[in-house]
């Protein structure tokens, strides 16, 4: 891909001048020379092989190659401002980066979230969700709650709340003799069910499958078709009636659990929130005695 990057010191300077039309302006805004100026937009010229501007006297306007650059180079530039701007998170030092995933992040997390900011409104939350168990020796996160986990080296590991799956589905489904299975993947899987004594609710082995937790419980939530959730997952979706068991029999699930960075370990941020979290996964376990 280097082959094709055009002289970067150059881009700057082609920017101001398709936007302000004047090599002189340009001097006056970067703070250099106009020969400078000129030497930047003919060594990019050169190197693309066909003129970007018109010169008119003083004043310069875009050929329609130019045109077509000046687009990708807002792009390119605009990308890399915000990238730039974002480094200033990890600058802050009221921040605590939380890796988890999609699912419990928009299904347990987010609707709490406002609990936590309203005690400690002094800590700025960097939700940091991924797919991908992350690897916390090299990567800066503060700690990570996950259900697809295991002790890392350099961290604490803490086992948090022990789920359990159950079969479910949209209230408008509970009295529709078809219904489409939805099967999701790993411990989600409707072989599980089967065999850790869950009776028949109409499942098939044919129907859509997911890969994404989230996704599913999505789909089920909007009546697509039943499937296996996770009981924590599915505290508040079912207060607000998006979805109803199929069955009184549940069966064990994953274990939610927490790794927490040595570096994190005796910060006050960090204790904080664990406590929290602890506080309200305690609740919800207090919900099904």
């Amino acid at each position: 891909m280097l082959k094709y990057w055009p002289p970067l010191n150059a881009l700057r300077g082609f920017e101001s001048a398709a936007r302000l039309g004047s090599f002189h302006k340009v001097a006056i805004e970067l703070n250099i020379t106009q020969s400078a100026v000129s030497q930047q937009i003919r060594s990019l010229e050169s190197y693309l092989e066909q003129p970007l501007f018109f010169r008119e006297g003083i004043s310069v306007t875009l050929t329609d190659a130019g045109v077509d650059f000046y687009n990708s180079t807002q792009d390119v530039l605009q990308q890399l401002a915000v990238g730039v701007r974002r480094l200033d998170q990890y600058k802050k030092s009221n921040q605590l980066i939380v890796n988890t995933t999609p699912a419990f992040a928009c299904y347990w997390l987010l609707p709490r979230l406002d609990l936590f900011h309203q005690k400690y409104p002094e800590i700025d939350i960097w939700l940091f969700t991924t797919y991908a168990v992350p690897d916390m020796a090299i990567e800066t996160i503060d700690i990570a709650i996950r259900d697809d986990i295991s002790a890392q080296k350099e961290c604490i590991y803490k086992e948090l709340y022990y789920d359990k799956l159950y079969p479910a589905c949209n209230p408008i489904l509970l009295n529709t003799q078809k219904r489409l299975t939805l099967h999701g993947e790993g411990i989600m899987d409707w072989s599980n069910w089967t065999l850790q004594g869950g009776e028949s609710v109409g499942q098939q082995l044919n129907g859509i499958n997911f890969s994404d937790p989230s996704l599913l419980l999505d789909a089920i939530c909007q009546g697509l078709g039943i499937g296996l959730v996770s009981q924590l997952l599915t505290l508040q979706v079912k207060k607000d009636k998006k979805i109803s068991s199929l069955s009184k029999h549940s069966i064990k699930g994953n274990v939610w659990s927490c790794l927490i960075h040595h570096e994190s370990e005796l910060g006050l941020m960090t204790q904080y929130f664990l406590q929290w979290l602890e506080n309200e996964l305690s609740k919800c376990t207090a919900e099904f005695i």
